[in-house]
């Protein structure tokens, strides 16, 4: 066996759940010691959820990047570390083999290090889905530069709140994307972000859709020159070989920036130790990997799913995945099963969102095509409903393949909750069993720990988390106050996840959504603060209230109710011109599903918008409204009512 620390048996993971909870140090320790340090750890976890602090593998030494490259050169050098699907399937594919993936690696850092990026300095990336994303992201770690990645959706607004809140100084982009056969402006994006900006100080541009960009001398340079300017130097070192930056364990590898209850996205700091031994952990144990295996995460990188499990954890376990640029429906909805069938895919893991969309093509795409070599199968995101659960398993996985229904959030850094393919038992739209080192506990609002079942036999309660795992994030950027107050001021030592669960009599989870004011969209966390203060931004709009809906696709949906400063007698623009706002101020990704025009919102006689009855009413729900009493303008209500899309 490749992994020693690879579960295989029922029996085997009780045991080292058991000892990962009782004895934690010398559990990770043992795990860890599977990795290259530059120098060891002198204590393996410092924490306390009061201050709150957590260290793990406390004044340890090394660089992620030897350990996701440069220690596999000696046995698979010429093994496919990631197999590139571009977005058109009429163009030339690519492979990157592990020496290909160090060379390119090691460029990329000599190109950082031209541009005067040092450790500690934050580099923001901005770029469709191809090979030098990861060669950007892995040189960053590499040079000890903490990369920050956006999501190619975001818009110039969002783009230019992340880099204030980071004071990035360096920018890694494309000229274009290829997104479902559309070519996205991504350098004029970044161009719109930038004014006004006084940080940053280099922009590089990679070229792939050859979209003609605007290019300001002294600040932006191309990709492909700095790369041979590289190489170049490079050749005079015998064995092209940048020297990989040591870092301290606690040292930050990344920001990521996700939404949270108010109006500000926060970033989500995560070290390189901890998460290192996490990401690989979960992956090789989650997805049962095995040596040789092709591993297909369908995910973007600019998305916690595509950090963790296309880039760190498999390539930190010595793995060939498949990096997509495209979308699952582009251009036929059979996109997914024509990779799977190419590149003999054997675990498949992508968003009950693309499922639920695939289902609804029927199942002619799937005709003629041989999905033979698929061995586990994947979700992450959301939680996925009984339907899309069982379409999943008998048309995809033909019922041979074990479905792993993983939880987890960007905060995580991996798979907190999940069956282990094939080894715990799976539970159709349940997360099921904790990973050892996770000590999950259901609370009442008060913070007390909920043992009483209801008619069915269940636990109900807020979801938390009694000590930490060596993935958890150790701080949100320039504001430690909100990371103490996000995730540990809720309740007493405890991490609030922010999610609600059920649990069974058997100890499996299954997760009810979100309990706060955020969103869980396709599987992406968007803020209703976030979304309603787009909204407010259009120049009609006195007030807007945004809450989530049932939605047969996305799993939940938008719905904004909205009052406007006058009439213009044009309903259906005045939607289109709020739409447009709020792609401009967030992107597309926020856009509501349904706005409905009022002309007051349920206040209480403080002023506090009532949004659990906005919610019921958005759900279809008429009768157990509660209390209305209380309200400033009970009458409200009736007209929302009457006018609900």
């Amino acid at each position: 066996m490749a992994y020693p620390y690879q579960i295989t048996s029922l029996e085997q993971y009780h045991n080292d759940y058991k000892k990962s909870v009782e004895d934690p140090e010398s559990f990770w320790g043992a795990i860890a010691e599977n990795f290259e340090w530059r120098k060891k750890w002198d204590k393996v976890l410092n924490w306390n959820f009061t201050e709150p602090k957590v260290e793990w593998f406390a004044n340890a030494r090394l660089n992620i990047t030897e350990n996701c490259i440069d220690r596999h050169l000696k046995t698979m050098a010429d093994k496919p570390a990631i197999i590139w699907e571009p977005d058109n399937p009429e163009e030339r594919t690519r492979t990157v083999t592990y020496a290909r993936l160090h060379k390119r690696v090691c460029q990329f850092a000599q190109v950082l290090k031209n541009n005067g990026v040092k450790k500690g300095d934050r580099v923001c990336i901005y770029m469709g889905m191809v090979p030098e994303l990861a060669y950007a992201v892995l040189g960053c770690a590499r040079i000890g530069a903490i990369h920050s990645v956006i999501f190619g959706g975001f818009s110039a607004q969002s783009i230019a709140d992340r880099l204030e809140d980071a004071n990035v100084e360096f920018i890694v982009t494309c000229d274009g994307a290829y997104r479902g056969g559309k070519d996205i402006s991504l350098k004029s994006i970044i161009d719109d972000a930038l004014i006004g900006n006084k940080t940053v100080k280099r922009v590089i541009v990679y070229t792939r859709t050859r979209t003609p960009v605007s290019m300001i001398k002294g600040r932006d340079v191309w990709w492909e020159d700095e790369m041979l300017h590289a190489e170049d130097q490079l050749e005079l070192n015998a064995t092209f070989n940048f020297p990989a930056e040591e870092m301290d364990a606690e040292d930050p590898l990344f920001i990521l920036y996700t939404s949270g209850s108010t109006g500000k996205p926060k970033g989500v700091v995560h070290s390189s130790a901890g998460y290192m031994v996490w990401t690989n952990y979960t992956f090789v144990n989650v997805f049962q990997y095995k040596p040789g295996d092709v591993f297909f995460c369908t995910a973007d990188i600019g998305w916690i799913t595509g950090h963790s499990y296309i880039v760190y954890g498999p390539l930190s376990a010595g793995a060939t995945g498949v990096m997509f640029e495209g979308i699952p429906t582009w251009p036929t909805a059979g996109r997914f099963w024509d990779i799977v069938e190419k590149y003999k895919v054997n675990t498949l893991y992508t968003a009950p969102t693309a499922i639920r969309s695939l289902m609804s093509y029927g199942l002619d795409p799937l005709k003629g095509k041989d999905l033979s070599s698929l061995k586990v199968l994947g979700t992450v995101g959301e939680p996925i409903n009984e339907e899309a659960w069982h379409w999943y398993d008998e048309h995809i996985g033909k019922k041979k393949c074990p479905i792993v229904d993983t939880w987890w959030q960007t905060e995580t850094g991996g798979c907190l909750i999940s069956n282990l393919a094939g080894v715990t038992p799976a539970k159709p739209s349940w997360a099921s069993l904790p990973m050892p080192g996770v000590q999950p506990i259901l609370v009442d609002e008060h913070g007390h720990e909920v043992t009483q079942k209801d008619e069915d036999g269940l636990v109900k309660g807020n979801l938390c988390i009694k000590a930490p795992w060596p993935g958890i994030l150790r701080t949100t950027y320039g504001d430690h106050e909100r990371y103490r107050t996000n995730y540990f001021a809720t309740y007493e030592n405890l991490y609030f996840t922010g999610d609600g669960a059920f649990k069974d009599a058997e100890g499996n989870f299954r997760i009810t959504g979100r309990v706060d004011d955020v969103l869980n969209v396709s599987g992406h966390r968007i803020g209703t603060a976030e979304v309603e203060n787009a909204i407010n931004m259009h120049a009609g709009v006195v007030e807007s209230a945004v809450v989530g809906f049932p939605h047969e696709v996305k799993g939940q949906g938008i719905y904004a109710y909205v009052i406007m400063n006058q009439k213009h007698g044009d309903d259906e623009q005045s939607k289109k011109d709020i739409l447009q706002t709020v792609t401009r101020v967030i992107g597309a990704i926020a856009k509501p599903d349904k706005i409905q025009f009022v002309t007051g919102l349920p206040k209480t006689r403080s002023g506090k918008i009532m949004r659990r009855i906005l919610r019921k009413i958005a759900e279809g729900e008429t009768k157990n409204l509660g209390d209305t009493t209380t309200l400033l303008d009970p009458a409200v209500v009736e007209e929302i009512q009457k006018g609900k899309l």
